[in-house]
């Protein structure tokens, strides 16, 4: 089973619209690949409060190094982290899904 991880864009998205959005992504990785993945959990609900963007990036870009793939939801391209996690992904070459 591989290891999925996603990179979606979430600044001013609800909790359940990222969440729904990651269900899609999940989908349509199995889909892809021809089995069942295992989801690394790179939503941080329970981040700290003070938290900052960077914060975020640097767990997420922890999480990555774990990954078979990566996973790029619609838009990633305009989202900094998003574009800074598939210059990793790329540089490492972990393979990609871009819808």
């Amino acid at each position: 089973m591989k290891k999925l991880f996603i990179s979606q864009p979430m600044k001013g998205k609800s909790d359940e619209d990222i969440l729904a959005e990651r269900k899609k992504a999940i989908k349509s990785a199995e889909e892809k690949i021809g089995e069942p993945v295992e989801v690394i959990d790179s939503f941080f609900q329970a981040a700290p409060v003070d938290a900052k963007p960077l914060w975020f990036l640097g767990k997420s870009l922890e999480l990555l190094a774990g990954a078979d793939i990566a996973y790029f939801a619609k838009g990633w391209q305009d989202a900094r982290g998003c574009r800074i996690e598939h210059t990793c992904a790329v540089e490492y070459n972990i393979n990609r899904i871009e819808p």
